[in-house]
């Protein structure tokens, strides 16, 4: 099953987390097996000191013989300096593997985002998105360390049952008897890890996306006295999400506290029988020293067998999500081009016609039924409109027919770049495309004009000023079609109005269609169509339906308030 493109290679295994991993290690080979040889030979010095150590009470110090003593010591000194320099390539290796494993898997979402474009919002809450890129994937990619230690700790533990059953044999059987009583013990914890970060998972993405809901509609909650209610709601979903975590930590506590108990345990065993034989002089006292160093040099591979069983857990569960991420689908291509030259485009679900060369308005007390004509015009989701003939849905309509809205993102760049978009920036057109969003006070004001950086989503902006970005973005492309949802509803009268006589004029020729409710918007347009229940009730000039529509006339009257002036709607 071949999920996405990452970098130019197929990402083949997002059939399940384990596959991805495996994916992930063949990535990086070399490196993987210069940290599996850097943690095994790390891990494997760490059994010399010991053995160095009986060595040197036994030939050195009982013999009283000073050279062979200082001797062993200067061994015991150049293996510690080796394992150090060994610990320090290893960690380094280790790092660069988790970095590699995590920004690939992060070029793949992003690359798996653009692929499902409009339909993204569709498939995915936003907060979700953001956990996995914040989240997710840097726990996944820390199961890849395991790859080092994890290998280690298993050569450790064979040298050092090697060693112990030249000393004892009980003493070999009481050591390796630890791994199937450390693996039925912490087993089922893990499992029980997994289950319960599954959920605790799934409500932090639910809650990630409430979140972003909630500040992205602050505004509005503010508006309409609702945000007390949301936060009320946030409240309550964040107390799950922190019982949840409640129970992830318990499981954690167990098995962070069986990592260091049951190690604990097996040394002081092993050290009493180790103790009990030199007493009666089975084994030397140099030997005692060495089985001693042996079951405590053995909590360190334990520890990190542990470890890495927690973070493959951890992994699993991560990983889930964001395979489940990378499979979902994307939007078909339509393969048709649509017509060679200006033609009507038709939504038969509502009526709204875009007629060639006509500035067009869309006027409905429902902004959410206007964004809707919009979004099926535009082909983002599900629908029946027809161009010059053509289904919409058959057609590739990016190039041609831009849908231009307040929530589209603004990356951080110069202004210049970003109202040029992906062409090159060009002064003339950049500066005429922001006369013509009225958007020169803008340009004015920024040290550096359209030079000046602005912040990731135009943070330091108004939300006027960004939006009439937005708008000279959508003017600077010149699109065939432009759909233009409600593009002054965040500007002063006086900007409005400016906007509305150099809109028109910059589209002169083009198919325009503008939702909005504001009579400077409604004045200039060719053809007003008057939207009740998602369906068009009337279509006309602006002066026309308010001589024949009283309800478009008291929209366009709460428009401008209540106690506008008469003249105000001539």
């Amino acid at each position: 099953m071949q999920g996405v493109t990452e970098a130019g290679l197929a990402v083949n295994d997002v059939r399940g987390p384990l596959r991805y991993l495996w994916w992930l290690l063949c990535r990086q080979k070399r490196r993987i097996a210069a940290g599996a040889l850097l943690g095994s030979s790390w891990m494997v010095g760490l059994t010399l000191p010991p053995y160095l150590l009986s060595q040197a009470v036994d030939l050195g110090l009982r013999r009283r013989d000073l050279d062979v003593l200082a001797g062993w010591v200067a061994a015991l000194l150049a293996v510690g300096l080796v394992n150090a320099l060994l610990a320090i390539l290893r960690h380094r290796t280790m790092t660069k593997i988790r970095l590699d494993g995590g920004f690939r898997t992060i070029r793949a979402v992003i690359a798996h985002a653009t692929r499902l474009g409009a339909a993204l919002p569709r498939r995915i809450g936003a907060g979700e998105v953001v956990t996995i890129g914040v989240a997710d994937v840097w726990v996944l990619a820390q199961a890849l360390t395991v790859t080092g230690p994890g290998l280690g700790a298993a050569v450790a533990y064979g040298v050092v049952a090697v060693l112990l059953l030249r000393i004892s044999p009980l003493l070999a059987v009481v050591v390796l008897a630890g791994v199937p009583v450390l693996a039925l013990v912490v087993g089922p914890m893990l499992r029980r890890l997994q289950r319960a970060g599954a959920r605790y998972r799934a409500h932090q993405g639910a809650l990630a996306d409430r979140l972003v809901d909630i500040v992205a509609g602050l505004r509005i909650l503010n508006g309409l006295g609702g945000k007390q209610a949301y936060a009320g709601r946030y409240r309550r979903d964040s107390r799950l999400v922190v019982d949840e975590g409640y129970r992830v930590g318990a499981v954690t506590s167990w098995i962070q506290a069986l990592g260091v108990g049951l190690p604990a345990l097996f040394l002081a065993v092993v050290t009493w029988l180790a103790a009990r034989m030199a007493a009666q002089g089975t084994i030397t006292v140099g030997e005692l020293v060495a089985v001693w160093g042996y079951a405590a040099m053995l909590v360190v591979p334990v520890a990190f067998v542990i470890e890495g069983g927690f973070d493959v857990g951890r992994a699993l569960v991560a990983g889930r999500r964001i395979l489940e991420f990378l499979r979902l689908p994307a939007d078909p291509v339509p393969p048709g081009r649509g017509p060679d030259g200006p033609a009507p485009l038709c939504d038969p679900e509502s009526g709204v016609v875009v007629a060639p060369g006509l500035f067009t308005a869309l006027a409905t007390a429902r902004p959410v039924d206007a964004a809707a004509v919009v979004d099926r015009l535009g082909r983002y989701g599900p629908t029946a409109a027809v161009w010059g003939g053509t289904p919409v849905a058959g057609i590739a309509v990016r190039d041609r027919i831009l849908v231009a809205d307040n929530d589209a993102y603004l990356f951080t760049g110069t202004l210049g770049e970003i109202v040029a978009g992906r062409a090159a920036v060009d002064d003339a057109a950049v500066a005429r495309a922001l006369a013509a969003a009225a958007a020169g006070d803008i340009v004015d004001g920024l040290p550096g004009g359209t030079a000046a950086v602005l912040d990731t989503q135009g943070g330091n902006l108004s939300g006027g000023q960004r939006q009439r970005i937005r708008l000279a973005r959508a003017l600077h492309a010149d699109p065939e079609i432009l759909l233009a949802v409600e593009p002054t509803s965040a500007v002063d009268a006086h900007t409005e109005a400016a906007v509305a006589q150099r809109l028109r004029a910059a589209r002169a020729g083009r198919a325009t269609l503008v939702t909005t409710t504001s009579p400077a918007l409604l004045e200039r347009a060719d053809v007003v169509h008057y939207l009740v229940g998602g369906r068009v009730a009337a279509t006309g000039t602006h002066r026309e339906l308010l001589a024949t529509q009283p309800g478009y006339r008291a929209l366009v009257t709460r428009a401008v308030g209540e106690d506008a002036p008469a003249g105000a709607l001539r």
